[in-house]
Parts: structure tokens; C-alpha cells; sequence
């Protein structure tokens, strides 16, 4: 038996892609706030309805984005982790440096964590956006704990090593430097951050408690 026709047009990827572009050049340009999902319809030349199916507000089309941006990103498995995270997690910093800046004169000193904490408002407001940005991580950080499961089963890691946890560690001082004090999170900070957390890891105290 043949297979049930679908329903509808098929989703066009040369739309998605134009529409994704477009929504980048347009938040650099102009930031969370001034940003007009119709004024991305007509920059990557598709009509309202199209992409209002596709992202029915700006925040779902900006989850999106971010996951786009997100995947760009490679996660590589060079077999030193401490290697392979460093370079990870430096990407991942330079990019949420970059979503702190967007919209903003060059020079300005603002401490604001910018497009990134706007869409956590979003998905604290609206459990669709919510579901759409887990969703996203969920993802997305199956590669590197992937990545820390090897290093752990060739002996790189401890075995009782939690990859979650670690990387748990990891992500969640990025996002706490972003979103809460504001501090730079350049390639210094990540390379003294994963040394700490991977040093944390593989140590024995030098006077363990007593139980």
C-alpha cells in the first residue's frame, strides 16, 4: 500500500536558511528590543504567513537562530580532552560574548547579558518557548557529553565520573558569569575553568574527611 500523501507544501530549506540569515544580520544590527520579525520577512523576501508557520513569534524564530549558531560550532574528538573541551567551550564563549553585544554602539561597556537573557525570560513566560530552548540544549549537549562519556571510557576521566554533572560544571559557569555577574568570559577564563573543573575531577584530597 502506498504511503499517505502529506498534507500541504513541503517546507522549503532555501526559505528557512534565507529567513535564518536574515534574522542574524537584522538582532547585530539592531538588538533584542528593536528587532521586527516582519522586517525579517522582507529582508529574506518570503511572505509574513511563511514564516509566522514556521516561528509564530520573534523569540521562537531567535531559539532557532541561537540553535543554528549553536551547531556551527564543532564538537571535536581529538582524544585530549582537556584539549577538546577548552576549544568547545571558547566557541561557546566568544558566541555568548557576541549575543551580549548585538545592537549595541562599538564601546559600549554594558554589562547586560543581552539577547541570551531575554529568551530565558521568554521561556520562563511561555512553556512553548520553554520547551523550544530545552529542547535546543538537549540537543545540542548530547555531543559534548558524548564527548566526556569517551574520555571516560578510555581511562581519561574517572570511572565514576557523571558526564552530566561535569559538564553541568562547566556550562553552568559561562552562563552564571553571563546572565549574573556580567564578568568576561573570554579564552583565559575558559582554559583556567576547565583545568579547575578536570583537576577537581582526577584529584585525591590531601586529607580526606573522616566519616
Amino acid at each position: 500500500m502506498a504511503p499517505p500523501a502529506r498534507r500541504g507544501r513541503p517546507r522549503s530549506e532555501d526559505a528557512d536558511a534565507r529567513i535564518l540569515q536574515a534574522a542574524h544580520a537584522l538582532l547585530v544590527e539592531r538588538g533584542y528590543d528593536r528587532f521586527a520579525i516582519d522586517e525579517v520577512a522582507g529582508r529574506a523576501a518570503v511572505a509574513k504567513t511563511t514564516l509566522y508557520r514556521r516561528w509564530p513569534t520573534k523569540d521562537h524564530l531567535l531559539v532557532a537562530l541561537v540553535a543554528k549558531l549553536q551547531d556551527d560550532v564543532e564538537v571535536a574528538d581529538t582524544g585530549n580532552i582537556r584539549h577538546d573541551l577548552t576549544v568547545y567551550l571558547t566557541a561557546i564563549a566568544t558566541g555568548l560574548d557576541r549575543m551580549r553585544r548585538v545592537g549595541r554602539d562599538a564601546g559600549e561597556t554594558d554589562r547586560s547579558a543581552g539577547v541570551v537573557a531575554e529568551l530565558v525570560a521568554a521561556a520562563a513566560r511561555h512553556p512553548d518557548v520553554g520547551d523550544a530552548v530545552r529542547g535546543m540544549f538537549a540537543r545540542r549537549n548530547a555531543l559534548p557529553l558524548t564527548l566526556l562519556d569517551h574520555a571516560r571510557a578510555r581511562g581519561a576521566l574517572p570511572a565514576g565520573t557523571s558526564s552530566e554533572v561535569l559538564f553541568d560544571q562547566l556550562a553552568g559557569a559561562l552562563y552564571y558569569r553571563l546572565l549574573v555577574t556580567g564578568r568576561p568570559i573570554g579564552a583565559d577564563y575558559v582554559e583556567q575553568l576547565v583545568d579547575q573543573v578536570l583537576t577537581g575531577t582526577t584529584a585525591t584530597p590531601t586529607h580526606p574527611e573522616r566519616t
